[in-house]
């Protein structure tokens, strides 16, 4: 048996340095699935995609996916890129395994939570309300780097970290607080604002309306008094106002204190996204 990969066309070129091609994956020739790559518009053209891998089903359970998954990371490796990602939906347990073996780890993972009616209410003495612009205004002078920062804390290279920054920032806040679907909110503990939230109307990739935590941070000296539970109440009861009823949020799997208290309140795994240094 070999397995080996064929172009489907050329590349496929952005203006801004993107790439794109996908791959026959072959067993002596003759077509037995296909593998897709790019490079990643989010980090930059020294950041990879392995965006899509389909073996046949009787062509299966032969290593096959296996061979083609390390022969597109050559390829992602000969364009200059420095690291590759993939993203495996939950319950797909065989991307996973797949993923485990090539040697990626889990970065992050995407959860949401169906809003089924109003949160319970806020803890005696606390209080969320609207940012005020200069709230808003010290918050924006430290946001993109302190986003950047958590992304090389996870292994990111710096110029990609800060692209990613940069670049989500940029989208999502167009026209800055008054960007349209976009709360921001703070949580106010007896006289101290302890924490805040930005919670947006998102989509889904079926194009469906969501809420969507983008932000939510307690103030260190504030932390393990349960605020972090009262904002994320508080984000439940922004997204019932706006009308939606899931909302969804991004964690670092680093993040264990986040991810337990997620999971406490009800959030559920929607997808796992890896990583690996080429």
């Amino acid at each position: 048996m070999t397995t080996t990969l064929r172009p489907t066309g050329p590349i496929q070129q952005g203006a801004d340095g993107a790439r794109a091609r996908t791959y026959d994956v072959c067993d002596n020739g003759r077509p037995v699935g296909a593998v897709g790559i790019h490079t990643d518009p989010l980090f930059g053209p020294s950041a990879g995609v392995l965006h899509s891998l389909r073996i046949e089903e009787p062509a299966r359970r032969r290593g096959r996916g296996t061979i083609a998954a390390l022969a597109a990371e050559e390829v992602l490796r000969g364009w200059g890129c420095t690291q590759v990602r993939l993203v495996a939906p939950a319950g797909n347990e065989a991307a996973r395994r797949l993923a485990g073996v090539l040697g990626y780890t889990e970065r992050s993972r995407n959860m949401a939570k169906p809003i089924r009616g109003a949160a319970p209410a806020l803890p005696d003495g606390s209080t969320g309300r609207p940012m005020t612009g200069q709230e808003f205004a010290a918050w924006a002078a430290t946001c993109v780097e302190a986003y950047a920062q958590d992304w090389i804390e996870q292994g990111v290279p710096e110029d990609q970290a800060r692209r990613k920054s940069e670049t989500d920032h940029a989208t999502a806040l167009p026209d800055g607080m008054a960007t349209e679907g976009m709360r921001f909110h703070v949580l106010v503990h007896g006289d101290a604002v302890v924490g805040h939230v930005w919670v947006a109307r998102h989509g889904t990739p079926e194009g469906e309306p969501t809420g969507y935590v983008f932000d939510v941070e307690v103030r260190e000296e504030y932390r393990g008094r349960g605020h972090g539970r009262a904002l994320m109440h508080h984000a439940e009861n922004l997204t019932l106002d706006a009308g939606l009823d899931v909302l969804g949020l991004h964690v670092f799997a680093s993040n264990t204190p986040a991810l337990r208290l997620y999971e406490s309140l009800g959030y559920g795994t929607t997808q796992y996204n890896l990583a690996k240094a080429l």
